[in-house]
This record gives C-alpha cells, structure tokens and sequence, in this order.
C-alpha cells in the first residue's frame, strides 16, 4: 500500500504553532500535576549533572594535560537529562520561559498562567533537585571519595562563587537560548532518534561552552553545599586593609 510521504521534520511555522499549542495544554494541567512534572524534570536534568561531573572529577590527569577535551566530553554526556525531560514530558523552567510567552503573545492563555506556571515550575524543579542531591547522590555515598568529592565542591564554587554576578546573568542567556534552540528542535523532530539529536548538540554546546542552566545550577550548587563548599561571598572591604 503506498502512502503519502510526510517530511520527518516541521517547518518553522509549524514548530510554533505546535510550541503554543504545548503550553496551553500545560496551563491547562492540573497544577498539582505540573508540580509532580516539575520535580520529575529536576530529577532527570540532575541525573546528567550527575553524568558530568563523574566523568570531569574522575579526569583529573586529562584535565591537566587537555582541559579543553574535558570540557567537551562532560558536555557530550549532561544531555541524557534534558533528553529524558522531553521524551517523558514533563515541565523545565527553561523551555516554559520560551512557551509560555509564545501562548502569551497569541493570546491563547491569560497573563497570570505565566508566573504561576514559572513558580510552581521553578519549585518543583528546586525540590527534585535538592531530593536527588541529597538522597541519591550524598547520602547514598556513590561519589564521597577522592578525587570526586573535591570535584563537587570545586564544580559548585566555580559556577557560585567564582563570577561575577553580571557574568553568570550573561551565561544564563548564552545558557537558555541554547535550551530554547534544543526544545525548538525537538519539537520539529517527529521520531525518537531525530528528537535525541536535536536536543544533543545546543545542551553539549551549553554545558561545554559553561554557560549557566538555573536549574543544572539547583543540583550542583546545593550538591558543592552538601560536600562543604564555603559558597558565601566574601563581603566587601569599606577599608583598605
């Protein structure tokens, strides 16, 4: 039987259409649904943070030798999160700050739907990520000895102490545009394989390059806490010392 061909990817026009259709069926969801989705997605980004940061803390002597190489091979394995994300549906801040100004600007869902889905969103996030930092990473013991646990507080203080603050709000849109090109790509994609690809290559480019997720930030952050890492800013000398 000979069946009409249809194009394995959406055109521009189409992706957008199908991205503001997927938020208002996002502010249509239950939001105790949405906070459940939430704390799912938190889990499956801090699963590839996870990923990331085995394979840097455990690459001390290539890291000394070729910190380049490391950079890119960290970034080439955090995507499983983010491909896990989309594939299970479930809700990440950053691809709803693309969404949901889209469905805004058509029209199609009232104001408030925006900031009530980003909060329930951010705190579902925050809560998954905290849940799998603490019980399936800190208390189960599976990267506590060297070189890793040094690592994690290394990684933490790199991405919370080290940069300024006007630095790390830069890295969050280098980071988040590329989040949005991956969630666009996705969506153009219409089979499995074609979806992981899409999503792969922005999130190994982010993550490599270090620019700053908020939420990746949820799990290395508080993580880099749970080992010790002093995190605070120093305050500001008034003085000369």
């Amino acid at each position: 039987m000979h069946h009409h061909h249809i194009p394995s990817t959406l055109k521009p026009a189409e992706v957008a259409v199908a991205l503001v259709d997927a938020a208002v069926y996002k502010h249509n969801t239950r939001l105790d649904m949405t906070f459940f989705k939430a704390f799912m997605a938190g889990a499956m980004l801090s699963f590839g943070g996870l990923l990331s940061e085995v394979l840097q803390g455990g690459a001390a002597g290539l890291t000394a030798s070729n910190p380049g190489i490391v950079k890119i091979l960290g970034g080439f394995v955090f995507p499983v999160g983010l491909v896990m994300i989309v594939l299970q549906g479930q809700e990440l801040l950053t691809s709803n700050m693309m969404t949901f100004p889209m469905a805004l600007i058509k029209r199609r869902i009232p104001w408030w739907s925006l900031p009530l889905n980003w909060l329930v969103v951010t705190f579902g996030n925050l809560v998954g990520s905290l849940f799998f930092a603490a019980i399936l990473v800190k208390y189960s013991g599976i990267i506590s000895t060297a070189p890793y646990d040094s690592f994690v507080k290394t990684f933490a203080m790199h991405k919370a102490h080290d940069p300024e603050w006007h630095q790390i709000f830069l890295r969050g849109i280098g980071c988040n545009w590329l989040v949005s090109v991956a969630i666009w790509q996705a969506t153009g994609a219409r089979e499995t394989v074609s979806k992981i690809f899409a999503i792969w290559i922005p999130i190994w480019i982010f993550v490599a390059c270090g620019y700053d997720h908020v939420v990746a930030n949820m799990f290395s952050v508080p993580l880099g806490i749970m080992f010790h890492a002093d995190v605070r800013r120093q305050p500001l000398m008034l003085t000369p010392p």
